[in-house]
C-alpha cells in the first residue's frame, strides 16, 4: 500500500488558512508504501488534498498523463494538515497553549503574514464540513495531528486530561470512518506544551521523554480502536534546526548571530539536544505500543523525516562528498540512529562532543523501533564543499562543510516556487527514495509530504485563481518521479 499526502502550504511561517474550510487549501502531497520498494507494485496508497482526485492527473496543456489506474491496487489518495495551522479553536475546549502560540503572538514578525493560529482554518469547528469534502473528493484517508495541550494542557499527566479534548478528536475519528475515510494520525508536529517549555526547557531536558510517552499512552487508549497509522513525530529535523539553530520557528531559540537574532541559545548544541531527546521519545514510545497495544489494536508505527535530494555541485570527489554530508546532516541524522543505532559517522566527527551519544541501551532500543519511515520531499540542492569554520561560531548549519545553492552556473535547479527555498526539482524525488532503499535495508516508506505554494495573487478573479496548473504539473510529474521509482529495483540513484 501506498500514500500520497497533500497538505497545508509548505512554505515556512505561513501558518493560517486564507478560506474558512481546511480541506480547501491543502496543496502538498504524501504517499506510503507498506510494502518494501520492490514489492511495492503489489499495492501502494497515496494521499491527496487540495486537488480532485478520484480522476486523473493532467498537465497544464490538458492531456492526461497519470491516472488512478496507473498505480497499483489499494493505491490511498488522502489529504491531511497539522493541528496549530489547521483547527483553531486555540482557547477553546479546554485546550492549554503551545509554543507556537506564544512564538506568533511574541514574534510575528517571523511570520509572512503576521497570522497566527488563534483561529486558523477553524477545523476545529468546521471538521465535518472538511471531511464531507474529503469525501466528495474521493479521499480515502486523512492524516491530522492532536494537538498535544488539548489533550494535557499542561502538558503532563500532573494537569488533569482534558476530556473535552479526547471527546472532539473521538468525534473527528468517528465522523471519519463513517465517511469511509482512514484516519492516520500524528502525535506531534511541533506544537509542544509552553507549560512543559516554561518548566525544563521542553525537548532540551531528558524530562520531555516520560511526558511525551504519557501523553501518547493516552491517545493509544483513546483512539487506538479505531487509529491503524501512528506518526510519532513529524519532521524533528525542521523543528529543532528552524527552532533552535536559525531560531525562525518555535520555541525561537539560536545563537545571536543566526538569523533569528535570538536572545538564547545555542545553535551548535541545542539542535543536537533536541532531536536527540526526540528520538529517544519516540523509541520509547514505540516500544510502549509494541508490548501493550498493538497486539490487541493491529495497529502501525513509525515516524516521519524530511529530506531534500543533493546534487554534487560538480563531479569532483569534494563535491561529491559534500553531497553525502549534506544526506547524513539532514536525512541519516535520524536514519542512522534507526538502522544502525549510531548517528552517521560524518556527524560524529565534525560535530564532536557537541552530539549527545546513546548509551548501549539506547542504541539497541532505537535500533529498528518502526514499523514504517514517513519521507517528506519537496526541494533539491548542489552541494558544494566548504572548508572547516574557525570553530568560534559552531553551528548546526555550518557543521556539514556543505555551501547547499539552488543556481548553478546561474541556473537555477528547477523552477522557484512561492518559497525561496523551494526550488521544483521532480528527478529528486525519484533520487531520495532510491537512496532510503540502497542504503538504509529497504525499510517500508510512506511519502508523507511532497509539494508546492505558490504566490498569493489576491487580485484574481476566482476562476482565475482557481487555474491550478503549476500545481497539477508538479503532482503530474512527481508522480511520474515516484513510479519510475516503484519500478526501479536494482537500479541506482547515486547519479541524479
Amino acid at each position: 500500500m501506498s500514500f500520497f499526502f497533500i497538505k497545508h502550504e509548505p512554505m515556512y511561517g505561513m501558518l493560517t488558512a486564507k478560506l474558512s474550510t481546511a480541506i480547501y487549501i491543502s496543496s502538498c502531497l504524501w504517499v506510503s508504501w507498506s510494502h518494501t520498494l520492490p514489492m511495492a507494485a503489489a499495492g501502494a496508497a497515496v494521499m491527496f488534498g487540495g486537488l480532485l482526485l478520484p480522476f486523473l492527473l493532467a498537465v497544464a496543456s490538458g492531456e492526461p498523463s497519470i491516472s488512478r489506474r496507473s498505480f497499483p491496487k489499494g493505491f490511498i489518495f488522502g489529504t491531511a494538515s497539522s493541528s496549530y495551522q489547521y483547527e483553531g479553536g486555540a482557547a477553546e475546549g479546554g485546550r492549554g497553549p503551545s509554543i507556537w502560540d506564544t512564538f506568533t503572538h511574541k514574534h510575528p514578525d517571523k511570520i509572512a503574514d503576521k497570522s497566527n493560529g488563534d483561529m486558523a482554518a477553524n477545523s476545529y469547528h468546521l471538521y465535518r464540513e472538511d471531511v464531507r469534502i474529503m469525501k466528495d473528493m474521493g479521499m480515502d484517508a486523512y492524516r491530522f495531528s492532536i494537538s498535544w495541550t488539548r489533550i494535557l494542557p499542561n502538558g503532563s499527566l500532573s494537569g488533569g486530561i482534558n476530556r473535552e479534548g479526547i471527546r472532539y478528536y473521538n468525534n473527528l475519528i468517528n465522523e471519519l470512518l463513517l465517511k469511509g475515510v482512514q484516519p492516520f494520525v500524528t502525535l506531534f508536529h511541533w506544537d509542544s506544551p509552553q507549560a512543559l517549555e516554561d518548566k525544563y526547557i521542553g525537548f532540551l531536558s531528558p524530562n520531555i521523554i516520560n511526558d511525551y510517552k504519557d501523553y501518547a499512552e493516552i491517545c493509544f487508549k483513546e483512539f487506538g480502536d479505531r487509529v491503524k497509522h501512528w506518526i510519532t513525530f513529524n519532521e524533528p529535523l525542521s523543528f529543532c534546526v528552524a527552532g533552535y539553530a536559525s531560531g525562525m520557528f518555535a520555541p525561537g531559540r539560536c545563537s545571536p548571530w543566526e538569523q533569528g537574532k535570538c536572545s538564547v541559545g545555542d545553535s551548535g548544541r541545542e539542535p543536537y539536544t533536541a532531536c536527540h531527546h526526540q528520538l529517544l521519545a519516540h523509541a520509547e514510545t514505540v516500544r510502549l505500543y509494541k508490548e501493550k497495544y498493538q497486539v490487541l489494536q493491529k495497529g502501525k508505527i513509525g515516524i516521519t523525516l524530511v529530506s531534500n535530494w543533493f546534487v554534487p555541485f560538480s563531479r569532483s570527489k569534494s563535491n561529491i562528498d559534500a553531497a553525502r554530508r549534506a544526506l547524513d546532516f539532514m536525512l541519516g541524522w535520524f536514519m542512522d540512529p534507526l538502522i544502525r543505532g549510531e548517528y552517521p559517522l560524518s556527524m560524529r566527527e565534525l560535530v564532536g562532543n557537541r552530539l549527545p551519544q546513546f548509551t548501549k541501551e539506547q542504541s539497541e532500543l532505537i535500533k529498528g523501533a518502526f514499523d514504517f519511515i514517513g519521507l517528506n520531499y519537496y526541494t533539491s540542492n548542489y552541494a558544494g564543499s566548504l572548508p572547516p569554520s574557525n570553530g568560534l561560531n559552531n553551528s548546526y548549519n555550518t557543521d556539514a562543510r556543505a555551501n547547499l545553492t539552488a543556481v548553478r552556473n546561474g541556473i537555477p535547479i528547477g523552477p522557484q516556487a512561492a518559497s525561496p527555498w523551494l526550488y521544483i526539482y521532480p528527478q529528486g524525488f525519484r533520487g531520495l527514495v532510491l537512496y532510503v532503499k540502497e542504503n538504509y535495508g529497504n525499510p517500508t516508506i510512506y511519502i508523507t509530504e511532497n509539494g508546492v505554494d505558490e504566490f498569493n495573487n489576491k487580485t484574481l478573479p476566482l476562476q482565475e485563481a482557481l487555474k491550478d496548473d503549476t500545481r497539477i504539473e508538479y503532482y503530474d510529474k512527481h508522480l511520474l518521479s515516484l513510479l519510475s521509482a516503484i519500478r526501479s529495483e536494482h537500479r541506482s540513484c547515486s547519479h541524479l
